[in-house]
């Protein structure tokens, strides 16, 4: 099969959220289709990385969208009535490449990944060719969460609000077109399902999950890795992409309400924030109690030697890497239960809280109790060896391909 994938963000190396999904995708794409890719880049360093993607694609074109683009898109998207998110992956390069492409090559499927990238599929796809669209998450709902958590912001809250509803329709008209619409959980899947119920325009027979999995050889808790903390102590880890605002407001939420009680009775306690391109907002923290790393080429180290991980996001879609990370690492691992949605591991439930005094006190007796820590974290580590392998997790994807395409919901054939 020849396909056409199209992705927002360069899919290597995987070391981040979206990035990590992307490439198992692509990975299992090339080892069984003839693959053309194309997408963009945000950080000027992964151009060096494109040239390792001609191992996995016939044809890789990639174009370079700076990081902070989204809010020079404003007036734009406000002037054409779009969503901020469309105008910012708004490329005439790569819409070029795109119709180029589908005039010289005959592909039998398109895979777009994240709505932004939808707006690249044709008006009208060849006849007999596959459209996959995979949301990952329901962003319209993000930006939602964004809006209602924005408290004393009114023209944020304005702003947020407006993306929410721009980018849901168009979800849902993406959707619409599409043979499949894949989701990263089962949990967003039935959120969507309920939206395009509501919408009446989606045949919802055709919106499924993909659930994330993970590397379980990367990541392998009988490997040895240096210690990466200069001191002795109690040490906390908390990983992701510190410019991202959901986890930005996760750390401040944690540092503020959280870490003094667990200081308050073990002194020797530090958080370690590792993540690259902290916000100015997150080196603020830094501190006695607070070491804010920046970019690391490896989180295993800070993972292995963790006394306990901690997931404390208040906003959150689909399913986190970074949680399925530290439990495949075997690590105690405490959590807001909407870091844990979709994961289904019922030790760690137990432990989900969004009340600060419920977390600092069972972070405090994971500390306390190296037994019941460990036990956490082999039960931790054998649910995602059972349920979270890249293998098994993409096979589903295989069936969606293998299926003819279907007209658009609701056209017909005269």
């Amino acid at each position: 099969m020849r396909l056409l994938y199209l992705v927002h963000r360069i899919p290597y190396p995987p070391n981040k959220g979206d990035k990590i999904r992307s490439y198992h995708i692509l990975r299992h794409l090339a080892a069984r289709h003839q693959v053309f890719l194309g997408g963009f880049y945000d950080d000027p360093r992964d151009r060096e990385h494109v040239e390792a993607l001609r191992a996995y694609a016939t044809e890789v074109r990639f174009h370079f969208l700076a990081r902070h683009r989204l809010w020079r898109c404003g007036p734009r998207a406000l002037l054409r009535g779009t969503p901020v998110t469309l105008e910012a992956f708004r490329d005439a390069r790569l819409q070029a490449w795109v119709e180029g492409l589908l005039a010289r090559r005959a592909v039998d499927a398109v895979y777009v990944f994240s709505s932004a990238m939808g707006q690249y599929l044709p008006r009208v796809p060849p006849s007999g060719v596959r459209v996959l669209v995979d949301l990952v998450d329901v962003d319209s709902e993000k930006w939602r969460e964004y809006a209602r958590n924005r408290h004393g912001h009114l023209l944020l809250r304005w702003i947020y609000h407006r993306e929410a509803r721009r980018l849901r329709a168009f979800e849902l008209a993406l959707a619409a077109r599409a043979d499949a619409t894949l989701l990263v959980s089962e949990e967003e899947a039935a959120l969507f399902r309920t939206l395009a119920a509501d919408a009446g325009t989606v045949d919802l027979a055709r919106i499924h999950s993909l659930r994330n999995g993970v590397d379980l050889a990367y990541f392998d808790p009988g490997r040895a890795h240096a210690r990466p903390f200069a001191d002795g102590g109690a040490h906390l880890v908390f990983t992701g992409a510190m410019d991202y605002w959901a986890n930005i407001d996760g750390v401040e939420w944690f540092v503020r309400s959280v870490l003094p009680a667990v200081r308050a009775r073990r002194g020797d306690v530090r958080l370690h924030v590792v993540g690259a391109n902290p916000d100015p907002r997150v080196r603020a923290l830094a501190g006695e109690a607070v070491d804010v790393t920046g970019y690391v080429a490896d989180v295993r180290p800070y993972l292995a030697h963790a006394d306990v991980v901690v997931c404390p996001l208040r906003i959150a879609r689909g399913i986190q890497n970074k949680v399925l990370e530290a439990m495949a690492m075997a690590r105690p691992l405490v959590a807001t239960p909407e870091a844990l949605t979709g994961i289904g591991c019922a030790p760690l439930d137990r432990l989900g809280t969004r009340d600060p005094r419920t977390m600092a006190a069972r972070i405090l007796a994971l500390l306390d109790d190296r037994t019941q820590a460990q036990s956490l974290g082999r039960a931790g580590r054998a649910h995602v060896e059972a349920h979270f392998g890249w293998e098994a997790a993409l096979q589903r994807l295989d069936g969606f391909l293998e299926r003819p395409a279907q007209l658009p919901f609701g056209g017909n054939s005269g």
